[in-house]
């Protein structure tokens, strides 16, 4: 999440999260929320910028977010069902 502030960062991080949870049907805290937000904005930029695309404003960085997110659970899924 480029260009935005710590506080503004959190608060994206935690929206994204929670959008993600209830999207994944994953069951998460406040913390885990805002961690899976941050991280999945960062994955979903690098993987864009792979791409060579890129969405700004908070509203596109809310979409990358989740995005991200979704990935990140629907990963963790893949990995914990195999270790069962």
């Amino acid at each position: 999440m480029e260009g935005f502030g710590w506080i503004m960062t959190i608060i994206l991080g935690a929206i994204a999260g929670w959008i993600a949870e209830k999207v994944m049907k994953f069951e998460t805290g406040l913390l885990m929320n805002i961690v899976l937000g941050i991280v999945g904005a960062i994955l979903g930029n690098f993987l864009l910028g792979l791409l060579g695309l890129s969405f700004g404003g908070i509203v596109g960085q809310l979409i990358v977010a989740v995005v991200g997110a979704c990935i990140l659970i629907y990963v963790y899924r893949l990995i914990k069902s195999n270790q069962a």
